[in-house]
């Protein structure tokens, strides 16, 4: 995902620190839906990012702590120098995934729950959204904002597959890395070793063992082979640097 190219062209229609935070939450979205990671606030930065978005093109500025819902649902009836794209159907997907974000439950794991559902429709919606604001983005060529919106449409492929009993890292990638992936499915939790065996099956369990120790004294995880490991915030950034790499 090139961040830097998005920034870029939705810089010229918004204040940087806005392109850049809108961006961000987008790839996030992106990252939790690669790795089916539940309970970030992913979605909800994503829509408030929309509507202070919305609040700067409307008038030049914007709310630090927008009061979103009820600027979403006040937008369609008021008096505003948005076009219909902006003021109703941008509005209105923006208001559907933040009802999705805080009334579905998505911030919780669940045994048989709609959240992965919910976080695919939300990656559909952010999706959506980041290719109309792309649409009108004026410094840039428009081969170029093209580009950019094919590429925030693109699939984008699991990285992490459960089946209940095991979870299987889809690419192909180290050992240190796949335990990362599998980790952070799991965070805030820890995971048993016996479960990070099980789902690292295709490779040799000492050699399992001995990168989980590596990791642990780099302070990439935490815990200890009775108790189970799980991520400290330095590893959460590796997992996400894998991430990026491989969603």
């Amino acid at each position: 995902m090139d961040r830097a190219s998005l920034v870029t062209a939705l810089a010229g229609l918004l204040p940087q620190q806005l392109a850049q935070d809108l961006v961000d939450s987008y790839v996030e979205i992106r990252q939790d839906v690669a790795t089916k990671t539940l309970g970030r606030s992913s979605p909800g930065k994503f829509v408030e990012s929309v509507v202070q978005s919305l609040q700067h093109l409307e008038s030049g500025g914007y709310d630090a702590h927008p009061s979103v819902d009820a600027y979403l649902k006040s937008l369609e009836s008021k008096a505003t120098t948005l076009d219909d794209d902006l003021r109703l159907a941008v509005s209105r997907m923006a208001r559907a995934m933040y009802t999705l974000r805080n009334k579905r439950n998505i911030a919780h794991k669940g045994a048989v729950d709609p959240n992965v559902a919910d976080l695919q429709l939300l990656l559909a919606g952010a999706q959506w959204i980041m290719a109309e604001l792309l649409r009108r983005a004026q410094n840039v060529p428009m081969k170029e904002a093209g580009r950019l919106i094919e590429m925030v449409q693109a699939p984008i492929g699991a990285a992490v597959e459960d089946f209940g009993t095991h979870r299987l890292v889809l690419p192909d990638l180290s050992i240190k890395d796949e335990l990362l992936l599998l980790l952070q499915a799991s965070y805030p939790a820890s995971m048993p070793v016996a479960g990070l065996l099980a789902s690292t099956r295709r490779r040799s369990p000492g050699s399992v063992r001995r990168i989980l120790r590596q990791m642990w004294t780099a302070k990439l995880v935490e815990g200890d082979a009775k108790i189970g490991y799980r991520l400290t915030l330095t590893g959460v950034n590796a997992a996400l640097d894998v991430v990026r790499r491989a969603a």
